[in-house]
This record gives structure tokens, C-alpha cells and sequence, in this order.
């Protein structure tokens, strides 16, 4: 544990006996927040100059810090670090001796010693916290003594007065002081002395702490003209290269980042202090930067053997026995993240072997694994769902999440309430019942710019973007709510995220991708679909545009949807390994027909669902047209069809498509009168109504308001339209209520005899004169319309044609209208339950479950 410097992560992984990776290291007090955002863009545009020598005077970052300070950028004198800097101070300056007082940042001596000056120490007293008598210490100035002075102090975090330091340098002319700020951009309100530093004076800062850039290495110093001139002379050529001088520069500008650092720093040093000095036998000193002095001050204690114990636990502390003026009793340790504090609290409580004062033992999160894509439709919710059923088959007991979604494709809870329908879907593979808990916040969009808001199931309002996102404040909390909610009563979640975590312009207020994966502790694979192209390059720009902290939580990809031989594929796993670091962790094939519901519309309107065929192409099967409206919701109520091989369906946008199918499907809408809008430009509603004698036409939800003589909306629930015509082919109109009705129902198709059975999610309520009631619910209320003779009929129940008696005795009606034989027996299963096996299975095979259950600690 000797080291001369913390933050020797590759000697402290060796010691540990781990990998690097593995070290949570509080030995080097770098920013916790991690570099700013533009680091790695920075660095990937300025790759290019990497083939020309680097200016060695680092002039634009030079000007960039003049104009800063308002100086000279003659200056100003850039070095590999600012520990480049200080150990050529004492050459360049030509001391004769060094005064350092103590304890320290034990180089200023290293610096003095290798340079041939002898020190003298002064030594800051222990009981006094470490405070400097400055007037001491002017007792001790002798001309041409450098003076070396830590402005805050490593390791103690004190303080000087800046006004009177800058006295004391010009009262001894003749002697140097090198006051190192490297931990200075910390400090909240603070005024560096580079902007008028005596002649005397030269001001150290570094870069690489406050920027979490260490590896690049940048710091410079300000001083007088002759002293900047001495160092540079004393430096070495082309000491900056050309990718530290672009990033330093570039950081400079991001003030939003220092605020933060500022900010947050100080909230998180303010939340460890008392902490740490709640711990029996600890003492802390004050701080004003990143960074706390701890001494042990109980016998027997040793900080190098409290060091090895939290070794062991992968924990770094850097043990300051080897600082001038401490002993083996004091340690100091950085301020890192809340979650990263609280691991180091439980260590030193579990090393020291005492508890935490005024706290119970904390629990971390429970097991997680999230999905996120590299677009929306990547297989996010299918493989989501096929996870919960692999570890619910191993006896682990899981349930599905998603913090938003944004579907018009939504189910209703046994309680009553609303979700996603892949979220349904995903409860289901876990073989338990749905829950708002598992998608706290759903979005049905019902125009271009806004969406009715659901949460926890029920609908808050319609809301604009804008609206959406100020409110978004509140609803990340009911998420977080949620999740701990159902993480409490499960094993572990498996996580779904919602498009893509690279899209920048959405980044600043994310609540359901690595925000949530954040908060969940969760691994996070990232999904990408290999049929649509392009895949390995989403996978690596998907990397480039995350923030480090985003990226530390990606743990492999997943390459979805792939036809052909994998093998193929291994130079291309290689590659996306070598660049990024992050293995490809399975290759799931292009499952087709797996029977199971779509996870949003993207593939449906791509027809991906559907078994296509021309209207009247082939004579055995059945013509079923779907209208595509371009708010459909609910599509998922067909998928029970397309399972039955008598059938061929067909989406129609156009009316010269309509031709003349043996069904017309009218679905759900989440804005009527905006989809009646669209039949009324595409031309189909004088086609539609000329089927009525030929062609059986059913409108689901909104739908089948659309087939009645007028939808009303008095609350602007849907649209700005207070009327809107229908289609007149039932002698109805509906009124859209503020109450939202959202109910599971069962009931008795009256003319088959044939069990029905869905649910309802809609604010119409329909009424009218003449109508048949061709279903009724087990409780008497009736569930489905028609006009006489039944060839035209609605209903609100969506799910209707997933019962199998009644699905074929429909088709079967369809089929002797055709002329064609009817089958007169159940001939497809609707059973998605034996869908989940089947995906369960074949995705078991393709992704590498050890590594899974690995990252989830499982």
C-alpha cells in the first residue's frame, strides 16, 4: 500500500488481485461527474491532426485561458500536466532553496530535491486543522527560496486567504511562490490568483482533475513574462499533443459543466463528511475541494491495514503516512458519487468492525437487466418478454418494466387500469398478472404534436411536447415509485428503454433509458436489428454519442433479426469488440410468424404482421382489409387472424385498394375525427359505403363510432372538432366523455352461442335507435352492435377475435358468403402461451444466459 500517488489503478488491481474495472478508487480526487460531454467528440474530430506535429506554444488554448483571465497569453505556459510544470519551477526560476510548509502534495519536495535545493519544512499543527501562519511563515522567507503552497492544500482541503497571500508575495520581491490550484475549480466562489498575480508568482492549475481527463494530461501555469519565458525554455518540445490541447480548449467553454461540478461537488462533500465522522473513531478535517483528510484516531488502528481491508472489497484509499508531516493514522479519501459513497461508508463500517452512527444497513437494488435498441422497432419488447420467460422456466421470479411508453397499443389491467400492451405481454411471459406498476407512464399520441397522458393507469390530460416535458419533473419520481414498488415484491425486473438512447436532442430530460437504467443499477444490452442494415455502425455510433457514464452501463449488444449463417458474422463481432470494448452477446435469428403481438406499430404498417395477398387474388382464401389510419390504435386486435391460413389480410391507405374484400376491419383510433378526416381526402368513404351489400364490415373502438351517423367531443378530448361526421352505416352517434372507460369483459356472442371476450379502453359512449345487440357481457350490458342483418356491426371489446370458437364461426360466415365450404371446426389455436415457449427457447440458444445471469448477479 506504499504508493507515492493515488490513482494507480493498474498496481491497486494487481494488489486486489482484480480487474482494473473492478477498483472503485477514492485514492485520486478527480471530478465524479466523469468529463464533459463534448470530450469524446473532441477527441473524434481532432483524430485528423493527429498526423502533424502539435503546436508547441499551445497557442488557442493559450488565448482561450487570456481571455479568461484577462492577460497576455505570453503568459501562460502549458505542460503535460501541471506535474510537468512543478518540477520545472525550481530549475527554471533558479531558487536556492525551498520552503514548503506541511503536510503537502509530497512532489513540491520531489520537485525541490531533484532540482538541488535543499528544504526546509514548515510544519501546520494537527490541532489547529492544519491552518498556515502566514506570518510565520514570512519569518522563514529568505531571498530566492521558492515557496510552494497549495491553494486549497493537498491533502487537508484548507484554504488561504488569497488577498493576503498575494501581500505576502509582494512583501519578499526576491523570493518565488508557487501556488498550486490545481483543486481550485472546486472550490465554489473562489477567485484564482492568475488574474493578477505578483511578479513573483507562478500559479500551477490543472485540468486533467476538474475535467476527469487525467489520462490526457494538460495543466498550465501564469505568470510574469520573464518566468514564463524561463519555463518554456526548460520544457520540452511539443510537450501537449494536439488531442489534449483540442480537449482542453474545447472544455473550457462548457460553463454548464463547471456550474454542475461546482454544485454537486459541494453536495456530495457536505453529504460524506458528517457521514464519515459519524464512524466511531474517525476525525475529518474540513474541506473546501473534492477531497477529505481522515485520521484514525482509536489505538491499534493502522490507516495501511484499514487500506488492505478495503482493498479486499475493491476500494482504494490513499494512505497519507508518507506525506510530510502525517503519520500511519491519516488517509484521505475523494468525493465520488452518492451511490459510490455509500459503498465506501458500508467498507470502512465493515473493516473498522463498528456500525454507521443513525443509520440502518442499507440494501442495494435488486437484480435488473435492461434492453435498449439503436432504433425504435430494434426487438426491444420481444426479447424483453422472451427473458422473462427464460428466467421464469429457471424458477426466478420476474416481472417486466418500462418507465414511458409511447403506444396506441394498450391493454387494461385486471384492476382497471392502462399499460402498454407489450408490457402485458412481458407479464404475461412472467406468468403473472398485469400491473400499472410496470409502465407507470404510457403516451397515446392523438396529433403530430401531443398525446393524452396516462399514469399509473389513468389518464392526467392531453399535452403538448412542451407540456409534456415540464411535467416530466413529477413523473420521474412516480417511475422511480413504481419500480421500487414492484423491485420489492420480484427477484429482479428485466428493463425495457423506449427508441434510443443515442438521440442527443432527447438526452437532457430521459426518464426511461440510462437515466432509468441509472437509478435500477441495471446492466444495460443494446439491441440492434441487423435485417434493416447497418447494424455494427448503429451499435458504434450508438457509443460515440453516450456520455462515459452512459457507456460504463453498457455491458454487450445484441444483434436481432438475422438471416443466414452467424459464422459470417465473426469478423464483424471482432470489430465491434476491438472499437468498443463491449462483446456482441447474441445473434437471434429472424423468427417468422412467431405468434406473438407486435411491440408497436412500425411493423405493422410495414406489414410485417400480415399475410399479404391481392384483393381477389386467390380464390381459397378470404380477402381481409384493415383501413391503415394514420392514428390507429390497438392493432393487436388482429393478430388472432392472421394465425388462421384461410385468410389473407391486407392493409388499404388508398381507396383505389379497397376493391371489394370479403371483410372490412375499421380499427381503433386514438383521434376519430382526424382518421375521418383521412377517409374523407383518400376517397373511402363512398367505397366504404358501397360495400355495405356485398362486404361484412366490423369497426372496433373507434371504429365503430366511425360507422355511426356523428362522433361528438364537447371536453376536446381527441381533437379541436366539437362534431365530426361519420359514416352514417349505423343509426348512431357518440359522445366522448371526460370519464375514460377501461374494463376486461367476457360475455356470449348471441347468434353463434360462442364465448367472447377483451377489454375496453375508450371515452365514447354510443347510443342509437334500431340497432341489433348481437353480444352481451356476462353482466347483461351488451358488447357489440349491428345494423339489420348483421352484415355491418361494432364494437368496443378489443380482443374480439382472439376466442377461437367464435374467430372460425365468423370466418366460417365469411366462407359460405364466398361459396366456399365452411370448415365447421376450430382449425388455428390463438395460444400465446405456446408462443412464449417457442421465443423463449429459440432466444435461449442464441444468447450467451451465462453472461447474463453473470452481469445480473444472479
Amino acid at each position: 500500500m506504499n504508493h507515492g500517488h493515488g490513482g494507480n489503478i493498474r498496481k491497486l488491481a494487481f494488489e486486489a488481485g482484480c480487474d482494473d474495472r473492478d477498483i472503485l478508487d477514492f485514492s485520486a480526487s478527480i471530478n465524479p461527474l466523469g468529463p464533459p460531454e463534448c470530450v469524446r467528440r473532441v477527441i473524434s474530430r481532432s483524430l485528423e491532426d493527429i498526423v502533424h506535429y502539435p503546436d508547441p506554444r499551445c497557442t488557442g488554448l493559450a488565448e482561450a485561458l487570456a481571455s479568461r483571465f484577462s492577460l497576455d497569453p505570453d503568459r501562460i505556459v502549458a505542460g503535460n500536466g501541471s506535474e510537468e510544470l512543478l518540477f520545472a519551477v525550481p530549475r527554471a526560476i533558479k531558487a536556492t532553496r525551498a520552503l514548503i510548509p506541511v503536510p503537502c502534495y509530497m512532489d513540491y519536495e520531489t520537485a525541490a530535491l531533484r532540482s538541488g535545493l535543499p528544504v526546509k519544512r514548515v510544519v501546520m499543527d494537527a490541532d489547529d486543522g492544519f491552518a498556515l501562519d502566514l506570518e510565520r511563515l514570512s519569518e522563514d522567507i529568505r531571498d530566492r527560496d521558492v515557496v510552494f503552497l497549495g491553494q486549497p492544500n493537498n491533502p487537508t482541503g484548507r484554504l488561504l486567504d488569497g488577498a493576503l497571500l498575494t501581500e505576502l508575495a509582494r512583501r519578499h520581491p526576491s523570493a518565488f511562490f508557487m501556488v498550486d490550484e490545481a483543486f481550485a475549480d472546486f472550490v465554489g466562489g473562489y477567485t484564482s490568483l492568475c488574474h493578477n498575480p505578483p511578479e513573483n508568482m507562478i500559479v500551477l492549475r490543472s485540468m486533467t482533475k476538474f475535467y476527469a481527463i487525467p489520462g490526457l494530461r494538460v495543466g498550465y501555469a501564469v505568470t510574469s513574462l520573464p518566468l514564463a519565458e524561463a519555463l518554456r525554455a526548460d520544457l520540452p518540445p511539443w510537450s501537449v499533443n494536439a488531442l489534449a490541447q483540442a480537449v482542453a480548449k474545447a472544455v473550457l467553454h462548457d460553463e454548464g459543466y463547471a456550474k454542475r461540478t461546482v454544485s454537486e461537488t459541494a453536495r456530495l462533500r457536505s453529504g460524506l463528511e458528517p457521514r464519515l465522522s459519524g464512524l466511531p473513531g474517525l476525525h475529518v478535517f474540513p474541506a473546501a475541494a473534492n477531497y477529505l483528510l481522515v485520521r484514525i484516531d482509536r489505538a491499534g488502528t493502522d490507516a495501511r491495514d484499514l487500506g488492505r481491508k478495503l482493498l479486499e472489497q475493491g476500494i482504494a484509499i490513499r494512505i497519507c503516512h508518507n506525506m510530510a508531516g502525517l503519520d500511519t493514522r491519516y488517509f484521505r479519501v475523494a468525493v465520488r458519487l452518492e451511490e459510490e459513497n455509500e459503498r465506501l461508508l458500508a467498507a470502512l463500517s465493515e473493516a473498522l468492525g463498528v456500525p454507521e452512527k443513525g443509520s440502518a444497513k442499507r440494501r442495494g437494488k435488486k437484480p435488473a437487466l435492461m434492453f435498449q435498441g439503436t432504433s425504435s422497432n430494434a426487438g426491444k419488447s420481444v426479447l424483453t418478454a422472451a427473458l422473462c420467460r427464460i428466467l421464469r422456466q429457471d424458477g426466478v421470479r420476474v416481472a417486466p418494466f418500462k418507465a414511458q411508453n409511447m403506444s396506441l397499443n394498450s391493454h387494461v389491467t385486471p384492476d382497471g387500469g392502462e399499460i402498454g400492451r407489450a408490457q402485458a405481454l412481458q407479464a404475461q411471459a412472467c406468468r403473472i398478472d398485469s400491473d400499472v406498476r410496470m409502465n407507470p407512464v404510457l403516451l397515446k399520441p392523438n396529433s403530430e404534436t401531443g398525446s393524452q397522458v396516462i399514469v399509473r393507469g389513468r389518464p392526467v390530460g392531453n399535452m403538448s411536447v412542451g407540456e409534456y416535458i415540464r411535467f416530466k419533473t413529477e413523473l420521474v419520481k412516480e417511475a422511480w415509485a413504481c419500480y421500487d414498488s414492484l423491485s420489492a415484491e420480484y427477484d429482479c425486473l428485466i428493463i425495457e428503454g423506449a427508441g434510443s438512447p443515442g438521440e442527443v436532442n432527447l438526452k437532457s430530460h430521459d426518464m426511461v433509458n440510462m437515466s432509468m437504467a441509472r437509478y435500477a443499477e441495471a446492466p444495460v444490452l443494446l439491441v440492434g436489428d441487423i435485417d434493416r442494415g447497418g447494424v455494427f455502425a448503429s451499435f458504434v455510433g450508438t457509443m460515440e454519442v453516450l456520455e462515459e457514464w452512459e457507456r460504463a452501463l453498457i455491458t454487450g449488444f445484441v444483434v436481432n433479426r438475422f438471416r443466414g449463417d452467424a459464422r459470417l458474422l465473426t469478423p464483424a463481432l471482432d470489430y465491434t469488440l476491438a472499437h468498443t470494448g463491449k462483446p456482441v452477446i447474441g445473434v437471434i435469428p429472424f423468427f417468422e410468424d412467431l405468434g406473438l403481438q407486435e411491440e408497436d406499430s412500425v411493423s405493422f404498417k410495414e406489414g410485417a404482421m400480415l399475410r399479404r395477398g391481392p384483393a381477389g387474388g386467390n380464390r381459397k382464401l378470404l380477402d381481409v382489409a384493415v383501413c391503415d389510419l394514420p392514428h390507429i390504435s390497438n392493432f393487436t386486435d388482429f393478430d388472432a387472424l392472421r394465425v388462421e391460413k384461410d385468410i389473407a389480410i391486407r392493409l388499404v391507405r388508398r381507396a383505389d385498394d379497397l376493391g371489394a374484400p370479403d371483410l372490412l376491419i375499421l380499427p381503433g383510433s386514438k383521434n376519430v375525427a382526424g382518421d375521418m378526416e383521412f377517409l374523407r381526402k383518400s376517397g373511402m368513404t363512398g367505397k366504404i359505403a358501397d360495400l355495405t351489400a356485398k362486404t361484412t364490415i366490423i369497426g372496433i373502438c373507434g371504429g365503430f363510432q366511425m360507422l355511426g351517423k356523428e362522433i361528438l367531443d364537447p371536453h376536446g378530448l381527441e381533437s379541436s372538432r366539437m362534431s365530426t361526421p361519420g359514416l352514417a352505416l349505423l343509426d348512431m352517434k357518440t359522445e366522448l366523455a371526460e370519464e375514460k372507460t377501461l374494463r376486461r369483459t367476457e360475455g356470449i356472442h348471441t347468434a353463434s352461442g360462442h364465448r367472447i371476450f377483451g377489454y375496453e379502453i375508450h371515452h365514447g359512449q354510443s347510443t342509437g335507435q334500431g340497432q341489433s345487440v348481437l353480444a352481451r357481457g356476462n353482466d347483461g350490458f351488451p358488447l357489440a352492435f349491428g345494423a339489420p342483418g348483421e352484415r355491418t356491426w361494432g364494437t368496443y371489446l378489443h380482443g374480439i377475435f382472439d376466442a377461437d370458437e367464435f374467430r372460425r364461426w365468423l370466418i366460417d360466415g365469411l366462407r359460405e358468403r364466398r361459396g366456399l365450404k365452411p370448415l365447421g371446426r376450430v382449425c388455428a389455436v390463438y395460444d400465446v402461451e405456446a408462443a412464449l415457449d417457442r421465443l423463449a427457447a429459440r432466444v435461449r440458444t442464441a444468447l450467451d444466459m451465462d453472461y447474463i445471469y453473470r452481469i445480473m448477479g444472479l
